[in-house]
């Protein structure tokens, strides 16, 4: 504690010896001063805090727009990236769409290519029912002119089978078969065509709605565009401006820190010289220390002479 109390006590010294040194070069700084004249007195430099703190506040606002531009032209840029994936999708779809239709369209060209066999089949089905009823009709002019003879021969035989109702049932069955087949075909058409047709028409509405947002995204991206070129020019201006006004602040700064410099130089000239002179003032001060021993061993022998004398 005794410790503590002597290191406080020599800390307290050495400040008051500091700050009477301090006073003391501040008294020799004034005396200086006052022998150099107006000329070297320091200047006031409070007239330029003013403009050194608009500066400021302009520089800070620059930035702040500058950082808010910056920000937009990043959202902007995103939107577009977002309708570019967009019309990326919707060009997406529309090919896929349209590639149905294509494979539709030859899924059409199947059934015209399976009705036109249908019918060729139907065509040769007639022809050979005709060929039949053709050689049925002979075959019994030739039964009627052989049974014109004169000669009666009774036969007492069974009744044979009915030709001409076997093949009337043939060409019944044959023509039923011919209609459910057409029908079931023309069923099976028009089945299909209405399918092609309906997705046709959802494939047009759908790919004129696309064509519309396709539109309404290319009008949206050039507004962007323009906004971005506005955004881009607007921020070149404003870096310009923020540049003009870095370039004058710091032609003021350095006017400041070349006075600044200049009265550094010249209270280090002044140290120097307090220096010198104090180096000056101990040279003397020994040479009266030395000069009050001489004059007291002077003294001394003086006394001692006039003693031996007495």
């Amino acid at each position: 504690m005794q410790n503590l109390n002597d290191r406080l006590a020599s800390y307290l010294d050495k400040v008051r010896c500091l700050e009477q040194e301090n006073a003391d070069l501040e008294c020799r700084i004034r005396e200086w001063y006052a022998k150099q004249g107006p000329f070297c007195e320091p200047r006031d430099y409070s007239c330029y805090y003013k403009e050194i703190e608009d500066l400021q506040n302009q520089i800070v606002c620059a930035t702040i727009d500058n950082n808010k531009i910056i920000l937009n032209i990043d959202n902007s840029r995103m939107t577009a990236d977002d309708f570019r994936v967009k019309y990326e999708t919707e060009l997406a779809l529309r090919q896929g769409v349209e590639a149905d239709i294509n494979g539709l369209r030859q899924v059409l060209d199947q059934l015209t290519l399976c009705r036109s066999d249908l019918e060729a089949q139907l065509e040769s089905l007639r022809e050979e029912l005709c060929c039949l009823k053709k050689n049925h009709e002979e075959e019994m002019c030739c039964l009627r002119k052989q049974a014109t003879g004169d000669v009666s021969v009774e036969v007492n035989a069974c009744p044979g089978p009915d030709l001409r109702k076997i093949l009337e049932e043939m060409r019944c069955q044959y023509e039923t078969l011919i209609e459910r087949n057409r029908k079931e075909v023309e069923d099976w058409y028009e089945c299909k065509i209405e399918e092609v047709n309906r997705e046709v028409i959802t494939s047009g509405q759908e790919v004129e709605t696309c064509n519309n947002q396709v539109t309404e995204l290319r009008r949206q991206l050039q507004a962007l565009e323009i906004d971005l070129q506005a955004q881009l020019s607007q921020r070149d201006n404003l870096e310009a401006s923020l540049a003009e006004t870095e370039c004058r602040y710091n032609n003021h700064l350095a006017e400041l820190q070349s006075q600044i410099t200049c009265v550094e130089q010249q209270l280090a000239d002044l140290r120097t010289e307090m220096e010198c002179q104090n180096q000056e003032y101990k040279i003397l001060l020994d040479v009266k220390c030395r000069l009050e021993q001489e004059i007291h061993t002077y003294r001394c022998l003086l006394e001692g002479g006039q003693q031996d004398l007495m």
